[in-house]
């Protein structure tokens, strides 16, 4: 297997297995809605589960509409990914490394959705009781991954 691609597993099954291994001990070690203050004011670990997409996106739609359709869109994002990076060109380290960790982030909500039918979150920021939707590592990674892309396509012109 071409080094390229050895790259592209590495870096996904990390963030697969980092996001499943957090989402586990959170779920061992915390109540649903139970709350750890980490940095008062600002970050907390706060297990929650999240049956819509992202920022609860359909949450109070039938669970077999809702699990449907996120399958769907994300075995399109998934497909779109492999194409994508099948077809970068040699030299762009840091748009591979974001096209994988896409897709790893995408495979770990994957795997919650089919296994539960919704995600598990648990990463909490907020400035006083304004706050951000919690999150996860797989969230993370895709966020920090489509933004890799998003550089590469508006500055490094692929």
């Amino acid at each position: 297997m071409k080094r390229k691609y050895i790259t592209f597993v590495l870096i996904a099954a990390g963030i697969i297995l980092i996001d499943q291994v957090t989402k586990v001990l959170i779920t061992q070690r915390f109540v649903l809605h139970e709350n750890l203050e980490i940095i008062p004011g600002f970050f907390d670990l706060t297990y929650i589960r999240n049956t819509g997409g992202a920022f609860g996106l359909l949450a109070g739609e039938p669970s077999w509409l809702r699990t449907g359709l996120f399958l769907a869109v994300a075995c399109i994002a998934l497909a779109i990914i492999l194409y994508l990076y099948q077809r970068i060109p040699p030299g762009k380290p840091w748009l591979e490394a974001g096209l994988a960790m896409t897709f790893g982030g995408a495979v770990g909500n994957i795997i919650d959705r089919v296994r539960c039918g919704e995600v598990v979150d648990f990463l909490d920021f907020h400035i006083g009781t304004l706050h951000w939707p919690a999150f996860n590592v797989a969230d993370s990674s895709i966020s920090v991954g489509v933004g890799i892309f998003c550089f590469y396509l508006l500055f490094k012109k692929i």
